[in-house]
């Protein structure tokens, strides 16, 4: 069946099943139609995340391996050079502030965090972003020089909470008070309260469309818990 005599919901679905599916020609079709007809860039990227949502549930229950979420993080990538230009910031408020972004040391998962970065450029961030396996002190120094409105430490081990625990107390312990009170967000896929209780961190997330809405409404002073 042609994608143009799709119903809305059917383009929705069917978007949500070619990303999970890993289909990337079939993804940019639909992804070009559904801008052809004027749908709302949001939707979209939330339906596209959805989907990548699905390759981390197939990659945990080993029905996909590495190499699937790399071309799962390949084609959001290509949906969002197509997306951003779209993306107004005006129509989603005209917040926007700089982000220093990483993964934590001793984790070198980078999907996430790269997904994340590109959504919050799409609406108007500034992101810093450190790359993989990140020292506490590479995180401190960086916010020294860059004084950003949130420091994001992204994680997909568990190993990797204690190093994001050191990371936030390093930050904390900082003579410079404008980096000891910058907020700092959790992300990664397994993350709960509890892991950011003992992090120490001020909030946490588990998905990116979710993550850039929190930046949003840190930078203004609306800040759900976790």
């Amino acid at each position: 069946m042609s994608t143009n005599s799709c119903t809305p919901l059917d383009q929705r679905i069917k978007l949500i099943e070619q990303v999970s599916d890993l289909h990337e020609k079939e993804v940019l079709e639909l992804v070009q139609t559904r801008i052809a007809i004027n749908d709302n860039p949001l939707a979209i990227v939330e339906d596209c995340q959805e989907g990548l949502r699905l390759v981390g549930e197939r990659y945990e229950r080993r029905e996909y391996f590495l190499s699937g979420l790399i071309m799962a993080g390949e084609i959001f990538r290509e949906v969002m050079e197509i997306m951003t230009p779209l993306i107004e910031v005006s129509l989603y408020g005209s917040v926007s502030g700089t982000i220093l972004l990483g993964t934590v040391k001793g984790d070198i998962h980078d999907i996430g965090k790269n997904n994340l970065k590109l959504l919050l450029t799409g609406y108007g961030f500034t992101v810093h972003d450190l790359g993989v396996d990140v020292s506490p002190v590479e995180f401190l120094n960086q916010a020294l020089m860059l004084h950003p409105d949130i420091i994001g430490l992204s994680g997909l081990l568990t190993s990797s909470y204690d190093s994001m625990r050191e990371t936030v107390q390093l930050l904390h312990a900082s003579p410079d008070r404008i980096v000891a009170s910058t907020p700092i967000v959790l992300g990664g896929n397994q993350l709960n309260q509890q892991v950011c209780n003992y992090v120490g961190a001020d909030a946490w997330v588990t998905d990116a469309m979710t993550g850039v809405r929190l930046c949003q409404n840190i930078l203004t002073g609306n800040t759900p818990a976790g």
